[in-house]
Formats: structure tokens, C-alpha cells, sequence
């Protein structure tokens, strides 16, 4: 029975539990942002950040072969300089380097909101709320879950005890869940709390 769950593409949905390993890659180094390996060191994707980038609120995912997979930016204007919620948009990007939207990513930006869980919605399914994953926990201390609106866990992040530095974590992805997807969360992730990702 096939239980994946894809939301960048069924190609990364996987049909047992998946530990993968994220190691920041120094600002000066290739531009920042991180790489993420599986249990057996092997590249699976590939994050660029602003020093690569040289743009603020971008980022860019590559799969381990260095193909650009997804594209996600930051929502700026007036109508975002006024909101109390900062909004990230992921596109997909095809062959001809067409994107489309693929999810959306509100995070509190003031005092009022603060504490107010992450929440992530996805543009081509059906919700069973207004959102359709939710974050909780904290990324700064390597200690957050991703789960569905239903309240099924997806994705879960933690240290690795035997290295305890913030620069090498890993993030534990249940079967049929979207490995670029769940990627892509953390490179937002990181990128809000100000880590490798940005500059």
C-alpha cells in the first residue's frame, strides 16, 4: 500500500522512517546555508543561502546531484511590512525553470503573535483546518516536530549527543513524508532564527 505523502514530489517521499544528518557549512564557505546526508554520508540535498545567493529572504534547495528543486522567498511590500505574521512562499521548479507555488510558511513576527505556533500551508490539497502542518517546539535549541493537522507527527529534529554543537543535527522523517519538503521547513527554519542561511 503506497502511503506517501508528497508535497514537492512523490520522487522524495520514502517508504520507511529516514534519519537525515544537517551540517552548516561555514558563511565563508561556498556561501553559507547547509548539507544535509544520509546515514551513510551520501549528499541528498543541498541548501544555498543568501551569501550564495547575495539576495536577503532567498533560499534555494538542491537535491544531492545539485539540481535546483525548490525556490523559497520571503513576502515583502506594505500589506507585509504591516502584518503581524511573516510569510514565506516555496516554488516547485521545472525543467524550463518555471516555479509554482507550493506552500506557504506564516511565522509570528510581533509581540502579540509571539508564541503562536509556526504554520504551514500547502497550495494544492485539501485541509482539514486552514493549515495543513504546524511546528512547535524549538529549532534554536535543535528541539522541534512538524505535524499534520490531524496531530500525526512527520518530521522530528534533534542533536546528535555525541557532537552537542548547533553546527551538525538531524531530523528524523516518517515514512511516506516529503524528505525535500521537511527540508525546506528547516531551511526556513534556519534562516529565521539567523543561522547559516543568512547573511
Amino acid at each position: 500500500m503506497d502511503n506517501s505523502m508528497p508535497v514537492i514530489s512523490k520522487i522524495f517521499c520514502s517508504s520507511t522512517l529516514t534519519t537525515l544528518m544537517i551540517r552548516r557549512r561555514p558563511i565563508v564557505v561556498n556561501g553559507g546555508g547547509f548539507v544535509v546526508t544520509d546515514l551513510s554520508n551520501n549528499v541528498v540535498f543541498i541548501v544555498d543561502g543568501c551569501g550564495m545567493l547575495g539576495s536577503k529572504g532567498e533560499l534555494l534547495v538542491k537535491d544531492g546531484d545539485g539540481e535546483e528543486i525548490l525556490f523559497i522567498s520571503r513576502k515583502g511590500g506594505i500589506i507585509q511590512a504591516l502584518s503581524t505574521w511573516n510569510k514565506w512562499n516555496g516554488y516547485s521548479m521545472d525543467y524550463q525553470g518555471k516555479k509554482k507555488l507550493v506552500f506557504s510558511l506564516s511565522d509570528p513576527k510581533l509581540c502579540i503573535t509571539k508564541g503562536a505556533p509556526t504554520r504551514i500551508h500547502i497550495e494544492h490539497k485539501r485541509h482539514c483546518k486552514n493549515w495543513d502542518f504546524e511546528i512547535s517546539g524549538s529549532f534554536a535549541d535543535r528541539d522541534c516536530t512538524i505535524t499534520d493537522c490531524s496531530g500525526k507527527i512527520v518530521a522530528q529534529m534533534g542533536k546528535k549527543e555525541q557532537i552537542g554543537c548547533k553546527d551538525f543535527y538531524h531530523v528524523v522523517v516518517q515514512s511516506g513524508c516529503d524528505k525535500a519538503f521537511i527540508i525546506a521547513v528547516m531551511a526556513v527554519l534556519d534562516n529565521i532564527h539567523g543561522e547559516s542561511t543568512r547573511c
